[in-house]
């Protein structure tokens, strides 16, 4: 008997994928591709996902632990597909975020702005790892600069951001400016309470064996007191040495950057750096 069976169009199978309008490495086409889910048909299924993302998901403080759980389901049903933004705006705009990232010192980089084959595209890289951004949209790299750069393009991509002015000066800065440490005030309020609880306790021990207490009460108080300002007093110097070592090696990694003559040798790029005036021409 003949075999009247046909294979279904591949365009009418329910678990394709919709053609994506930009699929060379967009961050919309990353997250499809990594989950490979459709969005909802129904407008009212489609409006309850899109509620649900909107209160699971902080798109104000968007970051990689946020992109690594979002599902292409969630995804398309958060962003309109039409409004990806590519080409030199996007990178306009992912340049833009970057800065203000790197002057907030939410990212730890060098940002470059540089033209190899023909292309202009984004570099950050730090003593650590690199990441290239291409106006695609699709952002290859390693490390944690990898990490910290890829969220920051899909929130440039989406229309509905709003990218802020960066400063003027918003590059890394001099190491010689990193202060020792932070939290001086809180510190210095531990120590009053630890010197508070130190005299309280004395007091108590003095007073219990000058007056001859018939009690135990105000020695045992008196000796909780002292541990407990001797306690606050070691969190204190604990503090004081983590962030003198934080410090310390932060500005290590700002020298390492800055006493480099070229970038180095992991970051895959040679194309020099495009200027403002080249970017006007």
């Amino acid at each position: 008997m003949e075999d009247t069976s046909t294979e279904p169009d591949p365009e009418s199978r329910p678990d394709r994928t919709p053609a994506e309008p930009d699929d060379g490495g967009s961050p919309r086409a990353d997250a499809a591709a990594g989950s490979g889910g459709e969005a909802p048909d129904d407008a009212d299924e489609l409006a309850e996902l899109r509620a649900r993302v909107d209160e699971e998901y902080d798109f104000d403080d968007f970051g990689p632990a946020d992109m690594a759980r979002m599902s292409a389901e969630e995804w398309d049903a958060a962003f309109d597909p039409e409004s990806w933004i590519t080409g030199d705006r996007l990178l306009d705009r992912a340049e833009a975020e970057l800065k203000s990232r790197i002057a907030r010192r939410d990212v730890f980089g060098v940002l470059e702005r540089v033209r190899e084959d023909g292309e202009e595209r984004l570099l950050v890289y730090s003593d650590e790892g690199y990441a290239i951004v291409r106006p695609t949209g699709e952002v290859t790299g390693q490390g944690t600069v990898l990490r910290d750069i890829e969220p920051v393009v899909a929130l440039a991509a989406m229309e509905s951001h709003d990218v802020a002015e960066p400063p003027d000066d918003w590059s890394l800065p001099h190491p010689d400016s990193v202060p020792e440490g932070t939290g001086e005030f809180g510190n210095l309020m531990v120590q009053v309470i630890a010197i508070v609880q130190v005299l309280a306790g004395a007091a108590l021990l003095v007073a219990s064996f000058a007056t001859d207490l018939n009690t135990i009460v105000a020695p045992a108080m008196g000796i909780v007191f002292l541990l407990i300002g001797l306690l606050l007093f070691v969190m204190v110097a604990n503090a004081r040495l983590s962030d003198r070592f934080r410090s310390e090696e932060y500005r290590e990694r700002l020298r390492a950057l800055r006493q480099a003559k070229e970038r180095p040798d992991f970051v895959p790029v040679e194309g020099g750096v495009v200027t403002e005036d080249e970017r006007d021409e």
